[in-house]
């Protein structure tokens, strides 16, 4: 039987017992922006893709090469590996997807935490002038991290898609895993939110030796390039909405 998703890497690609970025789209935007950015600056290697045909027959183009639009990158010692995508994912490939994604994060030697990056939506975001970044660990030595590391737990909640399945299938690992929520719009892109993650990251990765004013400098820029990706995304956080209104705990309905 063929692979639902299939993680296609370079050879001869080492990995030195890497701390795992991940940045898929979501609410805000937030991952992908943060993670764009890092491989931007940081110049990582693309050392490999995502393909399944769950995902939208897209590809894109930079600077006139053409990309597959699911892309891993890596720093070239291999100790920080960068999963970012520039799609929506789809409901119907959320669990296959992060289940391949924490069995490759298994075979590649994760013993640092994965760090998934995402948004957490704030109706009042107009009156926010930097935004805050909340916590999530996957078992207790996580949580242990990021108490020891002065980060504010969000205390009470629920997460869901993507993000919430990759902590699950990290924890069935014995992976430690931790999500960043940075404070965002609801509906859209928010590089001030992806800045604040960034500036958390480098709590956990100290080669993240970037300067975030850039972005936040470009932040109109990036949200009219964002626009798109940030429809679809809406749009596939929709229809897993509807999927999930039965599951949702209750005191959350």
């Amino acid at each position: 039987m063929a692979e639902v998703v299939r993680i296609v890497e370079e050879e001869g690609i080492e990995y030195n017992n890497p701390i795992v970025i991940e940045g898929l789209p979501d609410v805000g935007l937030v991952g992908t922006i943060a993670a764009s950015f890092i491989v931007e600056k940081l110049d990582y290697k693309e050392i490999g893709h995502i393909e399944s045909d769950l995902f939208p027959p897209v590809m894109v183009i930079h600077d006139g090469k053409l990309k597959n639009p699911f892309r891993i990158y890596s720093a070239e010692d291999g100790s920080v590996v960068v999963v970012l995508s520039e799609v929506a994912v789809p409901p119907t490939a959320v669990y296959p997807i992060t289940t391949a994604l924490a069995d490759w994060f298994h075979k590649i030697g994760t013993k640092q935490p994965v760090i998934p990056v995402k948004g957490l939506p704030m109706k009042n975001r107009m009156d926010i002038d930097k935004p805050e970044v909340f916590a999530v660990g996957n078992n207790e030595d996580a949580v242990a991290e990021l108490k020891a590391k002065q980060l504010d737990l969000l205390e009470e909640g629920f997460i869901a898609g993507t993000y919430a399945m990759m902590l699950r299938e990290c924890s069935k690992r014995q992976i430690s895993a931790i999500s960043l929520l940075a404070q965002c719009y609801p509906v859209y892109p928010d590089p001030g939110a992806a800045a604040s993650a960034i500036e958390t990251l480098k709590k956990f990765v100290t080669s993240l030796a970037i300067d975030v004013g850039e972005l936040l400098a470009n932040a109109e820029e990036i949200k009219l390039k964002a626009r798109d990706l940030m429809q679809q995304t809406t749009l596939s956080a929709s229809e897993m909405q509807k999927g999930m209104e039965q599951d949702m705990p209750i005191m959350y309905r």
